[in-house]
């Protein structure tokens, strides 16, 4: 009899603890990032592609004829203005200076002559022992030697200058490229070929194309373009260059075909980063605003019909998904146009584990990303 009780106690007991442990443990709720939203001040700016230019370009061309005797320049260096960089053959140019200073000797002494001539006649003249017509020749033939002399008093100067432009000197500062001429080539005034181009480059300019509308937006920044509003100059892989840069001025008409017009930038390019020719990107604010908020991108989800979606805590912790409205990207964040309101806790991160009215564990989401707009 005590057998038979015991089996038919064990079973039981087994069936009870079996049953207990059956029981599932309540499931933690879920952990996310979040978010309180608040006002933001940010400034609304565009990436506008761009090219570099140089702020002044020199075509070293000679200003007389000759053959190049020497280079006088390392190529690719910088040069100072007046600097020689060519040296001419000189002696065809000191022949001619020479026949112009005898030219100029010549008339010295033929207004010698006829100045001597004048003063002998003057006391005839006043005897009225000569006639008036012989003392009118003699001044003439005096006047039209003075003017000899400076005829050719100025054909010398201009040998002289000729002279010295022999010496091709560099016109401004800059870096000079490669020559373009060789010693021994034959040199003129008229060639379509310069000798060399120097390139003024600590600083520089940046071309860039913009939708006539935006101008409007640069005024609307409290002061005109002409003025000088700050602009970013951005490398290939979108990092600034440490450059300070200024709008100097938009172009005074718009291209009819495109609707753009041209805005050039001042570029300080003392590192000598920034080349003629290259083509980077401009950041240009447009507009500032102090009371938008913000969402990060990974916070927006998108519905089924593109709708932008994010999912909130209210003071209970309790989910529930909204639709929202979303503005220009500032850095990897949304400007919210509606659908939240100041004091909103927005989800960041975790909002696959969320549903609707779910309890949540949140935690704060770090960011410093800086509220500048670019499109």
């Amino acid at each position: 009899m005590i057998a038979a009780a015991l089996a038919l106690t064990l079973p039981l007991a087994l069936a009870a603890c079996s049953g207990q442990e059956a029981t599932p443990a309540a499931a933690p709720p879920p952990g996310v990032t979040v978010i309180a939203l608040k006002p933001a001040a940010v400034t609304l700016s565009d990436d506008l592609p761009g090219r570099v230019a140089a702020l002044r370009t020199a075509d070293i061309r000679p200003q007389v004829g000759g053959i190049v005797l020497r280079r006088l320049f390392q190529q690719g260096a910088e040069v100072k203005a007046g600097q020689p960089l060519f040296q001419l053959n000189p002696a065809p140019l000191k022949a001619e200076f020479d026949s112009a200073a005898a030219s100029l000797q010549h008339a010295q002494a033929t207004l010698a002559r006829t100045t001597r001539q004048a003063e002998r006649l003057q006391p005839l003249i006043e005897a009225d022992a000569i006639s008036r017509q012989s003392f009118d020749d003699a001044v003439s033939e005096r006047d039209l030697a003075a003017a000899s002399v400076a005829q050719a008093r100025a054909t010398l100067e201009r040998r002289r200058l000729d002279v010295a432009f022999a010496t091709v000197q560099a016109p401004i500062s800059g870096r000079i490229g490669s020559e373009l001429v060789t010693e021994g080539a034959l040199v003129g005034q008229l060639d379509a070929t310069p000798m060399a181009r120097i390139q003024q480059t600590d600083q520089v300019y940046v071309d860039v194309r913009q939708p006539a509308a935006m101008i409007a937006s640069i005024h609307a920044l409290g002061t005109r373009a002409a003025d000088g509003v700050d602009a970013t100059i951005l490398d290939a892989d979108g990092k600034p260059y440490a450059a300070k840069a200024r709008i100097l001025f938009s172009d005074i008409s718009v291209d009819a075909g495109t609707g753009d017009a041209t805005l050039r930038i001042l570029v300080d390019n003392a590192d000598r980063a920034l080349l003629p020719g290259m083509f980077v990107r401009a950041r240009i604010a447009r507009g500032a605003t102090s009371n938008e908020l913000m969402a990060p991108q990974q916070a927006v989800q998108r519905g089924p019909d593109g709708e932008a979606l994010a999912w909130t805590l209210d003071k209970n912790h309790k989910a529930s998904l909204r639709k929202i409205e979303v503005g220009p990207v500032i850095n990897h964040q949304y400007v919210i146009r509606a659908g939240l309101k100041d004091g909103d806790i927005l989800v960041v991160e975790g909002q696959e584990r969320l549903q609707d009215g779910v309890q949540a564990a949140p935690h704060r989401w770090q960011s410093a990303a800086p509220k500048t707009a670019q499109r």
